[in-house]
């Protein structure tokens, strides 16, 4: 294995082998009674208390939290897991009235296939001039293996997108891509902020002029270079529980002007 010059084995291996440790967001209606108005209610005799939408933040943690003890586990069998299917329905109808037409609820559900708990453990708006209401989110979930009597630790990302709409805030898009904990750290360059940035923008478009040392706020890194443009720029990234850094956002600025978003794109541009 090759270990990056900059961390000795130890450090390496805690950073790209271990599972997340950080608490979970998502904990509210942590008894049955919540769930009793939708005991065997199918998702189109389903209505969202409006308390529950009334911001985007609440929105999405109220969202996770109906869905962490969700299950659709499929052939496991020990018994019932958590509030098996029933916050499905009700989770659902979080999705707006043209998201619904997109994803039935058939093809919803089945979205959950092997999964019997879940824990948000990172939720943070990101920002976006064109689409608005924008969310990272980070999930731990318990999985199942089909034919085995055994469970497992997966870890997922994505962004979620919100509208608002008269009877709340609603999900109009979500895009959930799975953690990969073994070839990022064996084996590229991409995973690690400094390194994506160095090469895509320092050797490919050779706009970096000087690099200043990487500012770290909990899991938010912002990489800060000037350029040989005379611009200056930093880059957002989130750190994920396998150690992968996932570029959020760019910015640019010439002299005392006020930083404004851009979208570099060096596998075109350079």
């Amino acid at each position: 294995m090759l270990i990056q010059n900059q961390m000795d084995e130890a450090v390496y291996h805690q950073k790209y082998f271990r599972p997340s440790s950080l608490p979970a967001l998502n904990l509210r209606f942590e008894t049955s009674e919540f769930f009793n108005p939708y005991y065997e209610k199918t998702q189109d005799q389903i209505q969202v208390p409006t308390e529950l939408t009334k911001n985007p933040e609440d929105t999405l943690v109220n969202y996770f939290s109906i869905l962490r003890e969700a299950e659709n586990m499929g052939g496991r069998h020990c018994g019932t897991v958590g509030f098996a299917r029933i916050p499905f329905p009700l989770a659902y109808n979080f999705l707006s009235e043209e998201y619904q037409k997109e994803l039935s609820y058939e093809d919803y559900l089945n979205s959950f296939a092997g999964v019997g708990h879940t824990s948000l453990i990172k939720l943070c708006r990101v920002p976006d001039g064109i689409r608005g209401l924008r969310f990272f989110y980070e999930i731990e979930t318990i999985e199942g293996f089909k034919d085995k009597r055994a469970e497992y630790f997966g870890y997922s990302y994505g962004f979620i997108q919100l509208d608002q709409e008269q009877k709340g805030y609603r999900i109009s898009d979500v895009q959930q891509f799975p953690e990969d904990f073994l070839c990022a750290p064996y084996h590229l360059w991409q995973h690690n902020a400094e390194a994506v940035v160095d090469v895509k923008y320092g050797n490919w478009c050779k706009l970096i002029q000087k690099r200043y040392p990487t500012t770290k706020n909990g899991y938010v890194k912002h990489i800060y270079f000037h350029g040989n443009d005379g611009a200056d720029y930093y880059f957002i990234f989130f750190t994920l529980t396998n150690g992968t850094d996932i570029e959020i956002a760019q910015y640019r600025k010439v002299g005392n002007e006020k930083w404004k978003q851009v979208k570099l794109n060096p596998e075109e541009e350079c």
